[in-house]
């Protein structure tokens, strides 16, 4: 990793819901990893991976885990930085107000700042 990108974050943006496959648990995965030694971890959802933090969200079909326990442990790795595309928040009828876990909104056109601020960037 070059000198200007080690104080970056790693940032991981999750695009899949929770019962859609493995992808979200691999990139819930990957941000546990990552500040498990000690980098500064930075979780985006984006698109269907929103549902993730909804409310209530219960084990999926054929007894697929949810997701709302590896959530809970976010905070004993330190990995607070939350955000959730506000586009896809309000395309499903939630508000930051409402979910679980805090969350900063990330209007569109604020995106490309919090990619590029990253380094690496992790999509699931």
């Amino acid at each position: 990793m070059s000198d200007d990108t080690a104080d970056m974050p790693l940032l991981v943006i999750l695009r899949h819901a929770p019962h859609d496959g493995s992808w979200l648990r691999e990139g819930l995965d990957v941000a546990l990893v990552a500040a498990a030694f000690g980098r500064a971890v930075t979780l985006l959802f984006m698109g269907d991976g929103v549902e993730a933090l909804r409310p209530g969200q219960t084990a999926g079909p054929l007894g697929q885990k949810g997701t709302h326990p590896t959530l809970d442990m976010l905070a004993m790795y330190d990995i607070e930085d939350l955000r959730v595309d506000a586009t896809s928040l309000a395309e499903r009828g939630l508000s930051t107000a409402e979910l679980p876990w805090p969350a900063r909104s990330v209007a569109a056109e604020e995106l490309p700042a919090v990619i590029t601020a990253a380094s690496p960037v992790f999509n699931f």
